[in-house]
């Protein structure tokens, strides 16, 4: 296996095990590739996506035609995130950045999910 690899999933292991509230609150995972990036709600006790968002859906097109750069689509996919997270009544979620730093893109979608009033 590559060594970058390796060391990223070494990463996304121990960030998994620190969260330490597994089962107890929703968790927000955070995927980015080159291109785009991907969020998602799961349910740790059911196994099941509660909501996701992504630059790649179909409903975020005619917003994202307006924004340039990563990190300001990484902005816009938070806020319609959030809104879902709200419509689903929850207040309170565990962020998982997945191996990734808290910057960046990563830290723009966080923000934005923040600033529409939930609490990570």
């Amino acid at each position: 296996m590559d060594i970058k690899r390796s060391n990223w999933l070494k990463k996304r292991k121990r960030t998994k095990k620190a969260l330490g509230t597994l089962g107890v609150l929703p968790r927000l995972v955070v995927f980015k590739s080159n291109k785009h990036i991907y969020a998602q709600l799961v349910d740790d006790i059911s196994s099941k996506t509660i909501v996701s968002s992504s630059t790649k859906d179909k409903d975020m097109l005619p917003i994202l035609k307006k924004v340039k750069g990563k990190i300001n689509q990484s902005i816009e996919v938070g806020k319609i995130l959030s809104d879902k997270i709200k419509k689903s009544k929850i207040e309170k979620i565990v962020f998982d950045r997945n191996g990734y730093r808290y910057h960046g893109r990563v830290k723009a979608l966080a923000d934005a999910i923040r600033e529409n009033g939930i609490k990570i």
